[in-house]
């Protein structure tokens, strides 16, 4: 049982199959021993369920105890009712920057985003030296058939 959030919640858009992969760390602290409440698992979504929303969080915090985030809502087929929520990024202008490329390689692929100044970080191979919880933190691990689905097309025989 993985009870330690991972290095990172990594999200994958697969164009070609029209689904969203989301690396999730979920916990409960009312069920602090189930096996079940804890750990990290991959979610499917259908991108064409997806819904980006702007949200409030208030807590106790430094700057007055709110803070805007985005969020992705998964609806049910053919509705508005919310099914799952899952965190997207940590700003309104952030996450409206990073929900235009995502809608933007769906519709029209990677040519159609703009050329980045640094190549694409992946958390498990990133050097940690001060972070004590971050070095201690277990990195992601895609099971193998949810990994190659998320990185490959749908087969043409069927």
């Amino acid at each position: 049982m993985d009870t330690e959030a991972p290095r990172d919640e990594p999200i994958r858009f697969n164009r070609a199959r029209r689904k969203v992969y989301v690396y999730r760390f979920r916990h409960n602290g009312l069920k602090p021993f189930s096996r079940s409440a804890w750990g990290a698992r991959p979610e499917v979504y259908d991108w064409d369920n997806l819904h980006a929303e702007a949200c409030s969080i208030y807590g106790a915090m430094g700057s007055g105890g709110s803070t805007q985030t985005v969020t992705l809502a998964v609806l049910e087929p053919g509705t508005h009712k919310v099914v799952d929520r899952f965190h997207f990024a940590h700003d309104i202008q952030q996450g409206e920057m990073y929900w235009a490329m995502a809608q933007l390689f769906m519709q029209q692929g990677p040519q159609a985003l703009p050329s980045f100044p640094r190549p694409p970080r992946d958390w498990n191979n990133e050097k940690i030296r001060f972070n004590l919880a971050r070095r201690l933190a277990p990195k992601v691990h895609w099971p193998e058939a949810i990994d190659l689905e998320s990185r490959s097309a749908p087969s043409m025989h069927g």
